[in-house]
């Protein structure tokens, strides 16, 4: 069956379909069986604190959870490195507040790993907070521009080094709210 490519405008910018809804599902499928696999058996008193980053990771953080079979704790943070298309390089945000991650196994929800900065930030933060682990669990990565030394435990798809929008991404603040990914449109 073929996609009908869709474009979209935000702002000042065209993007077109990059990819659509039913891969991301197929994607995020694989990613659960996965953790479903790796957390079988996990009794309520250690289940794995799932945290998500927002503003992006959220869709992908709930279709996630709904495929989840183990118990596990949900929470959410505010991390930020983006201003338009471009990362600052500085990671904006704090984890501290209202949750003792003390001797927690973690599973961070990325919606996108780029740089890597806003991993290597959250990492060292529940490092400091006294998490027991931490896992980091991603919908999509860009290889090529990804080099720290922090690993990804889950990656659901593996995208070359292109500005995406959509299902949960966004440019400026608007487009997060596309189900489908769209690359912007040279």
């Amino acid at each position: 069956m073929e996609i009908m490519e869709k474009k979209i405008t935000l702002h000042d910018k065209s993007f077109r379909t990059f990819i659509p809804y039913g891969d991301i599902e197929k994607a995020i499928d694989a990613v659960a069986e996965e953790l479903n696999r790796d957390y079988a058996g996990t009794a309520e008193a250690d289940a794995p604190v799932l945290l998500c980053t927002l503003n992006g990771a959220v869709m992908f953080a709930a279709e996630l959870l709904k495929r989840l079979t183990f118990p596990c704790i949900f929470k959410a943070c505010k991390m930020s490195s983006y201003v338009g298309t471009n990362s600052t390089g500085v990671v904006q945000g704090d984890l501290a507040a209202g949750f003792n991650y003390e001797g927690k196994r973690v599973i961070v929800i990325e919606d996108i790993v780029d740089t890597g900065n806003t991993i290597v930030a959250i990492t060292r933060q529940l490092d400091a907070l006294g998490a027991r682990e931490v896992k980091i669990c991603t919908l999509l990565v860009k290889p090529e521009v990804y080099d720290k030394d922090v690993k990804l435990d889950y990656v659901a798809m593996r995208i070359p080094n292109r500005f995406i929008v959509g299902f949960g991404l966004d440019y400026d603040d608007l487009g997060r709210n596309s189900k489908d990914i769209y690359v912007l449109d040279d």
